[in-house]
């Protein structure tokens, strides 16, 4: 049985790149390519679903807010 996960995908200043996956608490990577990246979160995906059940929320999408500093 196959089940999809949204994943947040973001890349820091040092150019690696950042995985979390919010229906799982603590289930992050990294990696310095996207397609090693993918491999990774999926196997922490795994891994956390060994331990943990998925929350149920609904993926909206992102939106960037502006704030004065």
């Amino acid at each position: 049985m196959k089940k999809e996960f949204n994943v947040i995908i973001e890349k820091d200043e040092d150019g690696y790149f950042i995985a979390s996956v919010p229906s799982l608490h603590g289930c992050h990577t990294q990696a310095k390519s996207l397609d090693t990246l993918i491999v990774r979160i999926q196997e922490a995906i795994e891994l956390c679903l060994e331990v943990e059940n998925p929350v149920t929320n609904e993926f909206i999408g992102v939106q960037k807010v502006a704030v004065n500093v």
